[in-house]
């Protein structure tokens, strides 16, 4: 084949040839290559399998993870305190270490659903408890330290530092205290301590009409990030009933702080009108037709109907000498205020929290809920006052007014009375 024909040819398949090089050399650097990232994987895999750098590489991310954790814990239903530790991945010697150290300090901890405990934990091996802060009360903290050098606790309690504000409220009742006091924002702890107070004198099914009203001045503690965290007292509350009112003052006397009206005389007495606040009267003291048994037979107490768990106040101050099932009363108290009074309120639906037999309660206190347990056809409380051992009518007792302020304490009184009105026309201006 001469060259021209050659040459010929070669021009032909030019483009051929040269797609047939460019694959020719494809194929021959990939070999190259697969074989120099094979030889470059089997010197990383021996070197990542040294045990050496295995544990240097582990030690250098533990290094990453924060060594101090922070844990907020919310005590949950049926938590007690070492079973919250345990959750915590707590070794079990510093979990003694903690009960052991509450024993040592002569404190004792009953943890309740939703308290706030916060922990303060090293991760670094071995695990340790730093601090643990425990909500006491919406106030006070419990704070558990650790202490270095003698490997203990030191317990002290702390005041968070709330800010007080007040506040102004007024409402024309179209139901009920309570309703009304609901349906204007009150704290649910408010409205109860304001049926306390009127609770000597009125009884709130019978003397307090539609379109009546009230004006209330109320405390409340927030935080440093105004935060709410309770409630404080009534500063002033005044009842209009039926065209006349009824205010009230809080004032400190030499002895206790109590309510004045604007005479100067205390509204507490030895027993609580009515100890339950929006509920009617169903059936008052006197013989009756027995709703259950259908006859006649004498009804030795009064009954309030009322929403089932409707919270029932201790009438006045005293010993809970029963807290149990009565039989046809269902669930019951009875609290024995002095030598001369006792009552009993019964068909309750749950009792409140820490009435038992043997405790002291205060006047206003809630004791139990209303509920319909027993010999019962509907939720209400059964209340009975018992003087001198016999069952009398709660409706008509009349009880003896309490202190009257005199002398020095009146004019201090009306000092505090004027300050008082100042301040809640400040309130109401500004509101």
């Amino acid at each position: 084949m001469n060259k021209k024909k050659i040459s010929s040819l070669f021009r032909k398949y030019t483009n051929l040839i040269f797609l047939v090089s460019i694959i020719s050399t494809g194929i021959i650097f990939n070999s190259f290559y697969s074989a120099y990232k094979k030889k470059e994987n089997d010197a990383f895999q021996k070197l990542i399998s040294n045990i050496y750098l295995k544990k240097t590489a582990i030690a250098t991310l533990n290094s990453f993870n924060p060594r101090q954790e922070n844990i907020k814990y919310v005590v949950k239903p049926g938590d007690n305190f070492e079973k919250i530790l345990k959750n915590l991945d707590l070794p079990t010697n510093e979990i003694e270490l903690i009960i052991k150290s509450f024993k040592l300090n002569k404190k004792k901890l009953r943890v309740y659903e939703n308290q706030v405990i916060e922990f303060s934990i090293d991760r670094k091996r071995p695990v340790t408890t730093k601090k643990i802060s425990i909500e006491l009360t919406k106030s006070k903290n419990l704070v558990i330290a650790r202490n270095l050098s003698e490997n203990n606790f030191s317990f002290k309690e702390i005041e968070r530092n709330l800010k007080k504000k007040l506040f102004y409220k007024e409402s024309i009742i179209t139901k009920s205290l309570y309703a009304s006091g609901i349906e204007t924002e009150i704290p649910i702890e408010i409205i109860i301590e304001f049926a306390r107070l009127y609770g000597f004198q009125f009884d709130f099914q019978r003397d307090i009409w539609k379109n009546d009203s009230f004006q209330i001045v109320y405390e409340q503690y927030h935080d440093s990030k105004n935060t709410f965290i309770k409630n404080g007292e009534i500063i002033f509350a005044k009842l209009n009933l039926q065209g006349k009112e009824y205010p009230l003052y809080k004032f400190k006397s030499k002895d206790m702080t109590d309510y004045f009206d604007e005479r100067g005389q205390s509204v507490k007495k030895t027993l609580m009108k009515t100890p339950i606040n929006g509920a009617r009267l169903s059936s008052s003291f006197g013989m009756r037709k027995h709703p259950i048994l259908g006859f006649n037979k004498m009804h030795k107490g009064t009954d309030f109907a009322a929403p089932m768990g409707t919270p029932i106040m201790a009438s006045g101050d005293g010993k809970v000498i029963k807290s149990s099932w009565c039989g046809g009363g269902g669930n019951c108290i009875k609290i024995k205020h002095n030598s001369t009074y006792t009552t009993v309120y019964a068909h309750l639906s749950k009792f409140g929290r820490g009435i038992k037999k043997g405790v002291r309660v205060k006047q206003g206190q809630i004791i139990g809920y209303v509920g319909s347990t027993g010999m019962s056809t509907g939720p209400h409380l059964h209340y009975e006052v018992i003087e001198n051992g016999k069952k009398i009518n709660s409706q008509t007792l009349k009880l003896p007014s309490g202190k009257t302020l005199l002398g020095e304490e009146r004019k201090k009184f009306e000092v505090e009375k004027m300050k008082i009105e100042i301040l809640k026309s400040d309130l109401i201006y500004n509101s």
